[in-house]
C-alpha cells in the first residue's frame, strides 16, 4: 500500500502539467477573460480527480473480526432411562425369576457436576421369584443403601447409577451394584452383592464391570 503512494502523486504532478502547459498555449491565442475560466475549470478537475484517487487509495481496516464467546448453559435435570432386566436361572434345584428395574426418582436429591448441570438421582428395585410366580425376595435400593461403602464426598456428589444381576456364586445370587458420579464414565464405585438361601443380604467391595452390559428388557414392571 505504501508503494502505491509515490505514483498517486507523479500522477498528479503529472496531470497538473498537462494543464498548465495546455493552458499556456490557450493563453497565447485567447482573450484574458476566457483563459481565466478556462483555468478555474481546469484546476477544479485536477482537484476532483485528485480527490477520487485518494479516496480509492484509502487504506482498508486489519481489524479482524472474532465472533463473541457464550458459555453454555447447563440443561434441565438429566434422567438416566428406566432400565428393566429380567433373567431365569437355576438356583437351588429350581427355577427363579430375577428382575432389577431402574426408575429416576424425582423425590430423591438433585446433583450437580462443576458446571452446574443437575442430575436427577435413581432407586433400583430387585425381585426374586420363585417359579410358582410367589416372591422369594423383593428390596429397593437407593444411593443411601450403600452409604457404608462410601465416603462423605462421593456420597454427596454420586449417584446409584444401577444394580444388574450377573451370576451364581457359591450358592449365592450375586449382583453387581454401581454408586457413579455424574457426568464422569471413570469415576465410580463397584460393589458385590449377595443374597443367600436363608434370604440373607451381603454387600462387599467389588470389581470393575459394565452396568450395560445387556440391553433392557421391556416385561412387565418391577413392583
Amino acid at each position: 500500500m505504501k508503494d502505491r503512494v509515490p505514483a498517486i502523486q507523479y500522477a498528479g504532478t503529472f496531470f497538473m502539467s498537462f494543464l498548465f502547459g495546455n493552458y499556456c498555449i490557450f493563453s497565447y491565442f485567447c482573450h484574458p477573460k476566457v483563459m481565466k475560466n478556462i483555468l478555474t475549470l481546469c484546476l477544479v478537475a485536477a482537484l476532483m480527480g485528485m480527490g477520487t484517487i485518494s479516496c480509492k487509495e484509502k487504506k482498508k481496516s486489519e481489524d479482524i473480526i472474532v465472533a463473541k464467546y457464550v458459555k453454555e448453559q447447563p440443561k434441565g435435570a438429566i434422567r438416566l432411562p428406566a432400565d428393566l432386566r429380567r433373567t431365569d436361572v437355576e438356583w437351588q434345584g429350581s427355577v427363579y425369576t430375577v428382575v432389577t428395574s431402574r426408575v429416576a426418582a424425582d423425590s430423591l436429591s438433585v446433583l450437580k457436576d462443576e458446571t452446574g448441570q443437575e442430575y436427577v438421582d435413581n432407586y433400583v428395585s430387585v425381585i426374586v421369584s420363585r417359579s410358582d410366580s410367589t416372591i422369594f425376595w423383593k428390596k429397593k435400593f437407593t444411593k443411601e443403601s450403600f452409604s457404608a461403602y462410601i465416603d462423605d464426598d462421593f456420597r454427596k456428589n454420586s449417584y446409584l447409577e444401577n444394580i444388574i444381576f450377573h451370576s451364581v456364586e457359591n450358592n449365592c445370587l450375586k449382583f453387581g451394584v454401581a454408586i457413579s458420579r455424574p457426568g464422569s464414565e471413570d469415576e465410580f464405585v463397584p460393589l458385590d452383592m449377595f443374597i443367600d438361601r436363608q434370604q440373607g443380604l451381603r454387600i462387599a467391595q467389588g470389581h470393575l464391570f459394565d452396568v450395560s452390559d445387556e440391553q433392557p428388557k421391556n416385561d412387565s414392571q418391577a413392583e
